[in-house]
């Protein structure tokens, strides 16, 4: 039975740490930013119960404003969201209080209004200095989620984010329309992409389809382009609620939406540090030089050592690293990385592995037995199938899979390969 002394316990455990409603995980990063996470510019972020409510709601509607009208209801200390018509009339929507919700911004903006700050994924990239001379495409508000405080959670995401005013403005060059029951709605220039994956973030993940989310938080078809002026057709039986492994695309960066119930599925640093100490200890050999090879600890994640395994990502056979087969042509730098491997013969590139250290992103707890291409980061199998299938937005109209340690476009037939380690002869 349950004694009150429990129950005291566990309220008062229960004020010590607060609700995690869920996580988010940039795409692209290997457990952390390049240069260290600092302060709210980090490759993770966790969206706790705030002490006290910050949501809002909409409340009062002020049509056919005038430009001076709309900026003295802007000034008001509340929040407030304007759309622009023309040149002489702007509608502009009121906020309240809302007690029931916890609202948390992210965009690219250091403005104190955005809880995480996201910049541009640049694919492979090892430091920072190589992503700044890039033109970012997030903006600077760029979306916003609101969590239900109480049970169980539910987490809706909205275009935009309020400025340090506490406004949105929608210009006149935004879409924006009047809905059937005589609100306001809109998109951002750019656009959130929201996609949630079927059977959710489990073994038996399907990619799901991509939609847009608008600035209430409608679901839409996708526009033509990503900043098309005509949106798309709205999709009344989707919904703006995340679920665990919901994708949210905001031009510049995507984010891996994890749940606090499916993060407590999902394998421990300390499991992956366990996984790889196993492989470790196999002694796994170069077919070549015959040396033992070793997955360096998950604190070096860049440059490779002498016991390093190296793999041929067309056949997947392991070996430490060595010239063999590294044809004159190639040393001439005329062929690119392609090497012949000793054990098959079979031609492509030859890369470093490196294990996936970004738990959020495995799908189960199997040993890391697969290796994306062209990267080489190592994860498990199905973790690596269902990343591959994936199809994630890049630049303004295309979309491709892509390794979700580093970001890099996967090439090859399927985008992975299974790793064919050699034990020891001994």
């Amino acid at each position: 039975m349950y004694s009150p002394e429990q129950e005291n316990i566990s309220t008062t455990a229960s004020t010590k740490v607060p609700v995690k409603y869920g996580e988010l995980i940039v795409l692209g990063y290997n457990g952390s930013l390049p240069n260290g996470d600092r302060g709210r510019r980090k490759s993770r972020f966790a969206l706790c119960k705030r002490p006290k409510a910050n949501g809002v709601k909409p409340s009062t509607v002020h049509i056919a404003c005038s430009p001076q009208a709309a900026k003295a209801i802007s000034n008001k200390d509340q929040h407030s969201i304007s759309y622009t018509l023309s040149r002489a009339q702007t509608v502009v929507v009121e906020y309240t209080h809302d007690s029931n919700t916890d609202m948390f911004q992210i965009g690219r903006s250091t403005e104190s209004p955005i809880d995480f700050v996201v910049t541009d994924t640049v694919a492979g990239s090892q430091s920072n200095a190589d992503t700044q001379s890039v033109q970012s495409t997030i903006s600077r508000f760029a979306c916003r989620i609101m969590c239900q405080r109480t049970p169980p959670y539910t987490a809706r995401i909205y275009a935009a984010g309020f400025d340090s005013s506490k406004n949105i403005f929608l210009g006149e060059k935004a879409a924006k329309w009047k809905t059937s029951d005589g609100q306001m709605d809109g998109l951002t220039t750019n656009g959130v992409l929201v996609m949630h994956p079927r059977n959710g973030f489990t073994q038996d993940s399907k990619p799901g389809v991509w939609r847009e989310i608008s600035v209430c938080g409608n679901v839409f078809t996708l526009r033509e382009t990503r900043s098309a002026q005509q949106r798309g057709k709205m999709v009344e039986t989707e919904s703006q609620e995340l679920v665990d492994g919901s994708l949210i695309d905001l031009c510049g960066a995507t984010l891996l939406w994890r749940t606090a119930e499916g993060l407590s599925r999902t394998p421990t640093l300390k499991h992956l540090e366990a996984l790889r100490q196993e492989i470790n200890a196999a002694r796994p050999q170069c077919p070549v030089g015959f040396n033992t090879l070793a997955f360096p600890s998950m604190r070096r994640k860049d440059t490779p050592d002498e016991k390093q395994p190296w793999v041929y990502l067309q056949c997947g056979h392991v070996h430490g690293y060595h010239n063999w087969g590294n044809h004159r042509e190639e040393r001439e730098g005329r062929e690119g990385r392609s090497r012949e491997c000793p054990m098959c013969r079979a031609k492509g590139p030859y890369v470093p592995l490196w294990l996936g250290c970004e738990a959020g992103f495995y799908v189960d707890a199997a040993p890391p037995t697969h290796a994306f291409n062209p990267c080489g980061h190592v994860c498990s199998d199905k973790t690596a199938a269902f990343w591959s299938q994936i199809p994630l937005p890049h630049g303004t109209h295309t979309f491709h899979a892509a390794c979700p340690f580093c970001a890099q476009q996967l090439t090859g037939e399927q985008g992975f390969v299974r790793l064919i380690f050699q034990g020891p002869l001994d």
